[in-house]
């Protein structure tokens, strides 16, 4: 009984003293609302509510996942911080504690997380292609950055049955300028890439590609430069090749069959050859009219003005259209065989172009049939597309088998001139 009222009297007596005004210590509570703004690829500004006012705190970061204890610490007077030197499309985790007195610290506040930008594209011809960023992760995924526009062409450039991908990136802020059908006005700084690969069987693509090369183009002070990357044999990485090289690739195509060539990585000079008007290096696929179709459901001119990457054109459909070589529905045979020049041979076959003193033969859509040269030269242009001859067969680079399917279609169009 004495021992019941003892504790009784010392329950009362704590009790008490803990009702003495002067005794008590406000809780130090936690930072709440944080927040991450100006995020880019290398650092952010990491705000927060304090509910004391304290006027000083603790900030730990760190990859996420990341201990606490391991992380970097900042000391901060005021309720946000910059966040420097951290690594691009990164997540990371922060803590924060405000410090009420030297006694008084509140705990942690729940972790809060953010992820940095994705590095910028650079325009420059690196070592390695990887040192670009015109891919985001795994190189050999092939995931355009956030900050490229990839594209296709509705009538394509033959070259060995390889597939393509193509992708446009823009220095931050800028845009392409609308300039009539043909090629837009490229800021400086913008990146082409277009990367060369086969599938190992075409009919199950989900057993792996067998990536080749990538060609570059970077508009340097007002000039177009190229460059080309061939790829290593484990995927891992392209390095910078100017000299150009021959790669074996074995592909199984729809059929079942086995197919095997000698794929040739063009060289600089190669690139020059094609890629020229007059003494000037430029473009050649991503014209207005080559680009005016629909992809997913989505006209890709009008995705460029969408994405704030194209100006001056305000109506895709007021732009033509170069006809799909191989769509024998909705063109006529001899639109399908001017589209198949335009995009095969026509930048040789121009004004400025490699063959320009060569042949008489102006291969552009937009040529008209009088002055094209076409039927005078069809002999020959029968002659050439049909053989694999060095210095002799149509085109002169850029591939080493005959297309059968463009062959077909260009044989039918010269016997319906006669």
């Amino acid at each position: 009984m004495l021992k019941k009222t003892y504790l009784i009297l010392l329950f009362a007596g704590i009790l008490f003293s803990c009702n003495n005004d002067d005794d008590l210590v406000a809780t130090c509570d936690t930072p709440t609302s944080i927040s991450a703004n100006t995020v880019t690829n290398t650092s952010a500004t990491i705000s927060w509510i304090d509910a004391n006012s304290a006027g000083s705190y603790i900030l730990e970061y760190g990859v996420s996942g990341f201990t606490l204890g391991t992380g970097t610490l900042i000391s901060e007077t005021n309720t946000s911080t910059i966040l420097t030197g951290l690594n691009a499309n990164t997540t990371y985790d922060v803590y924060i504690q405000t410090i009420c007195s030297e006694t008084n610290i509140s705990m942690n506040s729940d972790v809060f997380s953010f992820t940095t930008l994705a590095p910028n594209v650079v325009p420059e011809f690196r070592l390695n292609l990887a040192e670009l960023n015109i891919y985001s992760g795994d190189i050999a995924l092939m995931q355009p950055s956030p900050y490229a526009f990839e594209y296709d062409l509705n009538t394509r450039l033959f070259s060995d049955y390889a597939h393509k991908q193509r992708i446009i990136a823009l220095p931050q802020g800028e845009k392409m300028t609308y300039d009539g059908e043909g090629l837009p006005l490229f800021p400086d700084n913008t990146v082409i890439a277009k990367t060369f690969y086969y599938n190992l069987d075409e009919r199950d693509e989900s057993l792996g590609q067998h990536i080749i090369e990538t060609r570059i183009l970077i508009k340097i002070d007002g000039a177009w430069e190229t460059g080309d990357y061939k790829w290593n044999e484990s995927q891992t990485e392209a390095v910078l090749d100017p000299n150009g090289s021959t790669v074996p690739v074995t592909w199984i195509d729809d059929e079942g069959e086995s197919n095997s060539i000698n794929y040739e990585i063009p060289s600089d000079t190669d690139c020059f050859t094609c890629h020229r008007v007059n003494t000037d290096k430029t473009p050649i696929g991503p014209k207005m009219r080559t680009l005016n179709f629909n992809v997913n459901g989505t006209n890709q001119l009008q995705s460029l003005i969408d994405s704030d990457m194209l100006e001056g054109l305000a109506d895709p459909s007021t732009v033509s259209v170069l006809p799909k070589w191989d769509d024998e529905d909705n063109y006529t045979l001899e639109e399908r065989a001017r589209a198949y020049f335009d995009i095969n041979c026509a930048h040789c076959h121009i004004e400025g172009g490699f063959c320009e003193e060569q042949s008489n033969l102006r291969l552009s859509f937009e040529t008209a049939f009088e002055e094209s040269s076409i039927f005078e030269s069809r002999f020959s242009i029968t002659a050439r597309i049909q053989n694999v001859i060095p210095n002799y067969s149509m085109p002169l680079i850029g591939t080493t088998i005959i297309h059968d399917e463009g062959v077909s279609l260009i044989l039918e169009y010269l016997d319906s001139l006669e």
